[in-house]
């Protein structure tokens, strides 16, 4: 027989919810004290709902890391979306991330419209507190505070772990008592494959500039381990939607597929704990963006 858990242990799903590049992403690889989430400079890079578990004496926090919460254009823009909104359904705490620096106004009154009147609580997670003059938080909470009446707000650096603490109190204050849900070794419940697949994304992302757009999956073909672990030979396709973006991609003699390759292949050995072979392939699929099976091929139902 376990052990019977404490009274006051507490568990629960929590979806972070906000605007394109408010900083999600970020927020959980902090949390979780390692990476399984793509970060960008560039908005919407978050995809698909990560779940990430956050272990921490007397409470089990169990993140869902959902995309860019945006007016959306386009086919797989209304699938993302689409995906982020079903977060905030059977879900125990919403926990809202605004950006300090830049407020989105419209994508901040698309998700206000949206909460739902009877459901979770929702705390607010005023981000990027680092990048405004102090002065400027107490009138933001003030602000936020008149717009929502929110279980509670804080103000947070997620970049520099600021309040951290503070917000980690609220989340389990705010959690049901309960039991664990998930092992205490167990982090995420994303395969290897795909962590690897947002790592290689992100690379894309993060390389390639303004010049490849919203339009980039990756699949992984092969994901072998030697015999005894010490190696493992990753085989993974970047899949475009226009030759003119296989050729940045690709870049001159290969350069940039090369580079892409080698920033990946070190945050995919940190993961693993392994020396990594990554082999990467650059294939056309014209307009997968709007191919519902090419959608779902890759990874958005």
């Amino acid at each position: 027989m376990s052990a019977p858990l404490p009274s006051a242990f507490r568990c629960g799903y929590v979806a972070i919810l906000g605007a394109p590049n408010a900083g999600k992403s970020t927020l959980l690889n902090r949390l979780l004290g390692m990476k399984i989430a793509i970060t960008s400079k560039r908005p919407q890079t978050t995809r698909t709902r990560i779940l990430g578990v956050v272990q921490r004496p007397g409470a089990q926090m169990i993140l869902l890391d959902t995309p860019g919460i945006h007016q959306a254009r386009g086919p797989l823009n209304t699938r993302i979306v689409a995906a982020a909104l079903t977060a905030m359904e059977d879900v125990d705490l919403l926990l809202w991330l605004v950006d300090a620096e830049r407020p989105d106004p419209e994508a901040e009154g698309f998700l206000l419209e949206r909460l739902p009147s009877a459901g979770p609580p929702v705390l607010l997670a005023i981000n990027k507190i680092d990048r405004v003059a102090k002065a400027q938080v107490l009138p933001l909470i003030d602000a936020w505070r008149r717009r929502h009446p929110f279980a509670a707000i804080v103000p947070i650096s997620a970049r520099y772990g600021t309040q951290l603490e503070a917000l980690e109190e609220e989340m389990t204050r705010l959690l049901p008592e309960g039991p664990a849900l998930f092992p205490e070794d167990q982090v995420t419940d994303q395969p290897e494959r795909v962590i690897v697949t947002e790592m290689i994304r992100e690379k894309v992302f993060r390389l390639t500039g303004a010049e490849i757009p919203y339009s980039t999956a990756v699949t992984v073909e092969q994901f072998k381990a030697r015999p005894d672990r010490a190696l493992i030979d990753i085989h993974a396709t970047i899949h475009l939607e226009r030759d003119s973006q296989k050729a940045i991609v690709i870049g001159k003699g290969g350069a940039k597929l090369r580079q892409i390759g080698e920033a990946a292949r070190m945050d995919i050995q940190r993961l693993l704990g392994a020396k990594v072979f990554l082999k990467l392939f650059v294939r056309v699929q014209k307009n997968w963006t709007r191919d519902a099976k090419a959608m779902e091929r890759f990874g958005y139902p």
